[in-house]
């Protein structure tokens, strides 16, 4: 590459005179008479430059192989359709050479090669987003570039802003029912043509209205076709039934180990403060069941001047005692509602029942729900031991450091799932909050929620006294859970480009077709990941397009659909491919591959397949685009950080081995990494490392009145750590604030409010609210960051000589541990693997 550099730049042809005139011969430029002294003169000069331009090919070719981006700019500017950003990120990287490869600031989506109108019609890539930004021509060039062909959806997160479109006709595709986007063509004011299966369609009369401008006759001026992501108000033609209430269903373990834990006075506190906030209308219905060894009713309705409670006991046979009053009016029950919750936790607080009885509870549930459909709300503390779907203890607790291969990932039964697909084909969503710190096969219960679209929550240690900081931030995701979006009786399908196809999806719902998913319930924190293929060339088109389209029935009992739609190039060359490609994007995709591949198969053959993931595509980067021959680990630059995403992918407690995981922890990590959206998996794969002793305003953000400032991003290694320092590593679900041993009083004093470093207690999940200049700006830090997810992040101070900083250290992935690599190490067995 740097020798085809060079030829470039001496390819260019010079000439001297004026425009036009003949070129003279070599002849004609020397002297008309040179003494022989001179001529020899002449020619040491010319052999002079010669050799030292010589010399100077040969230095830059050999000590300084890869050029930077100046110097690729420069090489390629006279080609057209090269931006400066893909020059970029075809630098090649000796990656075993350049060690400091982190942005100062998380990485941001790579921009596709469009032209300014496209781009900024696009859908953002925080909703929806594609492994390569580059779509290859052919399978065959996609094969050669070995890297995973997929999309990551977060189709219903909360936009700040969002097109309705009320009109009475939805434009669609009548070949392939696309919905008219901005990337379709206008032939004239009366045709347009589909840009995924290129059809020729009308144009309706009402189109050409546009209700923004009140104008007409310009239907490319609509709404729909000016955002790419819309939500249209869906007619009666989108109906099979008219649209059901929100309808609420708590289940709630009330058993010994679920009162003394603390968790059902918090959860009873916080719906009364929210039963307000629940999205719904004059409609909405609740109901609750509690469960032990028997399960318990409550009959609310409104005429009562106390909740009444309904015993079965017969768990084996279980039946609705009464079908009238279990779901009741919220607006109409809601006295009775309060009494309930107000009573509920002193109704059990002297329990002495240890059974379990999950699997009648939830068929009791859906019983009570199939009329209806709704969420179902279930919190469990113990593994079921009673009636349908119990469960024996399968975990060995001297396997959890195995480093051969870890045992039981997948379901013992399939009672969960059966139960789960019965739930969603009567729209029934069930949501599980396990609160445990004992063995309670999640591995099992948690298809109830993967196959009904559910959501999945864990508190490992919730307790009201032993562990009050996983208690508050319960409370904090209860309230977020109440009062958050949802859609009801969903479908979502996502149509692409003629020739493209979609074989396998990622996430938490249930596939009624290839390419249709049902989910009972949507929420906005939900994200889901499809791999793809291409089966017919794409030669014929320079665009690609994706469109995902959710229909739903909004809380309100409106019939909406919610339609992103994504753009981007096709290309014919293999170095296009890797200069578009998304390494988080790939990343998480490869990460969703992975679980399937540890249930289905093995966690080392899944471990295998991710080392061999970067292996394949470093080995064909090097044999098809790259020229360069002197050794090292050679990557390009959009993908240079994609052996230290996969070392942290193996290090997460999902993948991990040999280190000490509990089985119900590494089974809802996985159930994380399959469904969550983008941004929250990389925060998990690969925490940010801040310092923040050294903080200045340089480059700080001016919100709302706060300056919050914007620490460089550093390596998670121990090497960037001193003794002298305060770090603050965020991880998405949790912080840490790790204080050096000798780090300055003073900013101890105004940041924790503790006079030195050894005044500063055990357990600190708190930042006290100080008046000082450093307080405000850490506190407008963990603000701004904390605005950037939905859930709450629990803050643990670390003092680097306390036994609790074990946790903060496993989240340095590039340091060595005692049964896993080091950044550096993996890089050597990864060259390793390329040249066997």
């Amino acid at each position: 590459m740097c020798i085809s550099y060079f030829l470039g730049l001496s390819g260019r042809h010079f000439t001297l005179g004026t425009p036009g005139s003949p070129k003279p011969s070599p002849r004609e430029l020397l002297p008309k008479k040179l003494s022989k002294n001179a001529l020899k003169y002449y020619l040491s000069c010319v052999l002079g430059y010669l050799y030292f331009t010589l010399l100077f090919l040969l230095y830059f070719t050999i000590f300084l192989p890869f050029p930077n981006m100046s110097q690729l700019s420069a090489a390629l500017g006279g080609l057209s359709g090269v931006p400066e950003l893909e020059v970029e990120a075809l630098r090649p990287v000796n990656l075993l050479q350049e060690r400091n490869l982190l942005p100062h600031r998380p990485l941001d989506a790579p921009e596709p090669n469009l032209s300014a109108d496209l781009k900024k019609a696009n859908c953002s890539p925080d909703t929806f987003r594609c492994t390569l930004t580059n779509i290859p021509q052919t399978q065959a060039l996609l094969n050669k570039a070995r890297l995973p062909l997929g999309l990551l959806l977060h189709p219903f997160r909360d936009l700040a802003q969002l097109p309705v479109i009320t009109s009475n006709t939805i434009v669609r595709c009548r070949s392939c029912r696309t919905y008219i986007n901005p990337f379709v063509s206008f032939l004239d004011q009366r045709r347009w043509k589909c840009n995924l299966c290129y059809r020729v369609n009308d144009v309706p009369d009402e189109f050409m209205y546009n209700p923004v401008t009140r104008s007409y006759g310009e239907p490319h001026k609509r709404p729909e076709v000016q955002n790419s992501t819309v939500e249209f108000i869906a007619s009666s033609d989108y109906m099979l039934r008219p649209p059901q209430p929100a309808v609420y269903l708590f289940v709630l373990d009330v058993s010994h180990n679920a009162v003394e834990g603390g968790y059902l006075n918090v959860f009873c506190h916080t719906l009364l403060e929210n039963l307000d906030k629940m999205p719904g209308d004059t409609r909405t219905r609740v109901g609750f069941i509690t469960f032990n060894s028997t399960i318990h009713f409550y009959n609310l309705h409104e005429s009562l001047s106390q909740p009444q409670m309904l015993v079965v006991s017969d768990i084996d046979d279980i039946f609705i005692p009464t079908h009238d009053s279990l779901l009741v009016n919220l607006k109409e029950s809601r006295a009775l509602v309060r009494v309930l919750l107000t009573s509920l936790h002193s109704m059990f607080s002297q329990t002495r029942e240890t059974h379990s009885a999950l699997g009648p509870a939830l068929q009791a549930a859906y019983k009570l729900m199939s009329s209806t459909g709704g969420r179902v709300s279930v919190f469990q503390t113990q593994l079921p031991t009673l009636g349908a779907g119990l469960l024996q203890s399968r975990e060995d607790p001297n396997q959890r450091s195995s480093t051969k291969g870890v045992q039981h990932l997948g379901p013992a039964t399939d009672f969960y799932k059966k139960l789960a697909l019965d739930c969603s084909g009567q729209q029934i969503g069930v949501d599980l909050f396990l609160l445990s710190s004992q063995y309670s096969d999640l591995a099992s219960i948690a298809c109830m929620s993967k196959y009904s679209a559910g959501s999945i929550f864990y508190y490992p240690s919730l307790h009201h006294v032993h562990n009050p900081a996983q208690l508050d931030k319960f409370q904090k995701d209860l309230e977020r859970y109440l009062t958050r979006k949802i859609g009801f009786e969903a479908v979502m399908r996502i149509r692409c480009t003629k020739g493209l196809s979609i074989h396998t999806f990622h996430g938490n719902f249930f596939v009624r077709s290839t390419d249709l998913l049902s989910l009972a319930n949507i929420n906005p924190d939900s994200g889901f990941a499809v791999q793809m293929s291409i089966e017919e060339s794409l030669a014929d088109t320079s665009l690609a397009c994706f469109q995902s389209a959710l229909l739903y029935t909004s809380s309100k009992g409106k019939r909406r659909i919610r339609v992103h739609t994504l753009c981007l190039p096709v290309v014919s060359q293999l170095s296009d491919v890797y200069a578009g490609a998304d390494v988080q994007a790939i990343t998480c995709l490869l990460a969703n591959m992975a679980i399937d591949r540890s249930i289905s198969s093995s966690l080392s053959d899944a471990r295998d397949a991710l080392v061999n993931a970067v292996v394949d595509s470093l080995s064909a980067y090097k044999n098809t685009v790259s020229n360069i021959q002197q050794s090292g680990l050679i990557a390009p630059a959009a993908l240079c950080l994609f052996p230290l995403y996969v070392l942290a992918l193996l290090k997460q407690k999902a993948l991990r081995t040999g280190t000490s995981t509990k089985l119900d922890e590494r089974v809802f990590a996985m159930c994380e990494f399959k469904s969550q959206p983008l941004q929250q998996i990389m925060r998990m794969v690969h925490p940010d490392l801040y310092r923040l002793d050294t903080m200045s305003d340089q480059g700080a953000l001016h919100l709302n009145d706060c300056i919050v400032p914007q620490p460089h991003l550093l390596h998670l290694t121990a090497e960037k750590l001193t003794r002298e320092g305060a770090f603050l590593m965020d991880c998405g679900n949790v912080f840490y604030l790790w204080i050096g041993k000798c780090c300055n009083d003073m900013f101890i004093r105004d940041v924790l409010g503790c006079p030195n470093h050894a005044s500063i207690p055990p357990i600190m999940t708190q930042i006290p609210e100080l008046e000082t200049p450093l307080s405000e700006r850490l506190r407008a830090l963990l603000a701004w960051l904390q605005d950037s997810r939905t859930f709450s992040s629990t803050l643990h101070v670390v003092k680097d000589d306390a036994t609790a900083k074990t946790s903060f250290f496993q989240h340095l992935v590039e340091d060595r541990s005692e049964s896993a690599f080091s950044y550096y190490e993996f890089l050597l067995h990864i060259q390793q693997q390329m040249s066997k």
